[in-house]
């Protein structure tokens, strides 16, 4: 009988070891760097963490002026910097201007420069009519800034911000792209056919103008150009926020940061915003951050947890 008990328990260990190793694996880290214990079940699902090396994350800010509201640029400053993304890039009115008072310029680019400086990214301007509204402005643009047209690449994508002002408009013409800067478009596509995607920013939404005539105003030859690629349009200027989808891309008009605006809700396209962009493998993901939506981690201020009340006084002895 004892040696019947011993072996029962014999079996009964190495069977409990067994189960043991088929239901715990040694802890591991993965390539995506998750270090953690698995086990035949476990409380988490098993999609891959959200960690894509090609993987990153911009910001887009619009139209900060045309009647510009004091503090709301700022704000959506506050907001970009809680949120860190890599970097930040504009679609234009940036000052007031429509002045030929260098002194009147001065200080608003001062005022803008104060609030751009606070980012804890990158800044990439771009040229609005309001920046540029006459020859003299747009001298003074590239007094300061230098080219009013360029392009960056980052992560195998390609950014190419563009001048709708070139050169400055009037009452007469909506927008316009010099042969100077079409050619250059062309140049910079044809020596960028390797990337993943591409991002257009400008500051008019040429594709709403319905009386434009494109050809002669240049967009068509840069729409042309970027034919067989992928890609994304994001404009701003009428205050607006539009989303279209054009030859067979996503095609954006955003709405304003701080410009002029009876902000009379989502349903009709007038809030303050900025987008967030998160770039995947396979394409972008575009999402609209209202600046009322972003808060800090003292959003709430002046709670204390309270201190643990008193045990209360033993009773004393009856006598």
């Amino acid at each position: 009988m004892r040696r019947l008990f011993q072996l029962v328990l014999v079996l009964g260990v190495l069977g409990a070891a067994s189960h043991f190793a088929l239901t715990r694996t040694p802890e591991a880290t993965a390539p995506s760097g998750l270090s953690i214990i698995e086990e035949s079940k476990n409380p988490w699902t098993k999609k891959e963490l959200n960690n894509k090396a090609n993987s990153f994350q911009f910001a887009i800010v619009t139209d900060r002026t045309g009647g510009h509201r004091p503090g709301i640029f700022q704000k959506a400053v506050d907001r970009i910097n809680l949120m860190q993304p890599e970097f930040v890039v504009s679609v234009g009115d940036l000052i007031e201007g429509y002045s030929e008072d260098p002194g009147a310029w001065a200080l608003e680019w001062a005022e803008f420069e104060s609030h751009i400086n606070a980012l804890q990214m990158p800044f990439f301007l771009c040229v609005g009519n309001h920046d540029t509204s006459n020859v003299p402005m747009s001298n003074e643009w590239k007094r300061k800034f230098g080219r009013t047209y360029y392009h960056f690449r980052y992560r195998d994508c390609l950014f190419l911000v563009l001048n709708s002002e070139d050169p400055p408009c009037t009452k007469e013409i909506d927008f316009q792209f010099s042969e100077a800067q079409q050619r250059w478009v062309a140049q910079t596509l044809a020596e960028n056919k390797d990337v993943r995607w591409t991002y257009v920013f400008m500051h008019k939404p040429t594709w709403t103008y319905p009386k434009a005539d494109l050809v002669k105003l240049g967009w068509q030859a840069i729409e042309d150009s970027l034919q067989g690629r992928k890609y994304t349009v994001f404009a701003g200027h009428k205050h607006e926020y539009g989303k279209f989808i054009r030859k067979g891309m996503e095609y954006y008009m955003l709405a304003t940061t701080g410009g002029a605006s009876k902000l009379t809700g989502i349903a009709d396209g007038r809030f303050d915003h900025f987008v967030w962009v998160t770039m995947k493998d396979e394409k972008p993901v575009v999402a609209n951050v209202l600046l009322e939506g972003v808060e800090s981690s003292d959003v709430r201020k002046g709670v204390i947890t309270p201190p643990p009340a008193p045990a209360p006084a033993a009773a004393a002895p009856k006598k």
